[in-house]
């Protein structure tokens, strides 16, 4: 039991520990800002594919 409580001892001590945690945080930041991006992305090649596709219907 004295081993655990060192080791939590420890790495409460450290720096490693908040280092993961900041890296953690803008990695989560990051991929939510990806996944937006992606999102938007996709809906205006929806769109611009829709728009092309009804003109391409009513010009033929």
């Amino acid at each position: 039991m004295s081993k655990v409580l060192n080791r939590v001892k420890n790495f409460l001590r450290e720096e490693d520990g908040p280092t993961a945690v900041e890296y953690a945080v803008m990695l989560s930041l990051i991929i939510v800002v990806c996944i937006s991006a992606v999102s938007a992305i996709g809906t205006n090649a929806a769109s611009t594919f829709t728009s092309v596709s009804n003109q391409l219907g009513t010009s033929g």
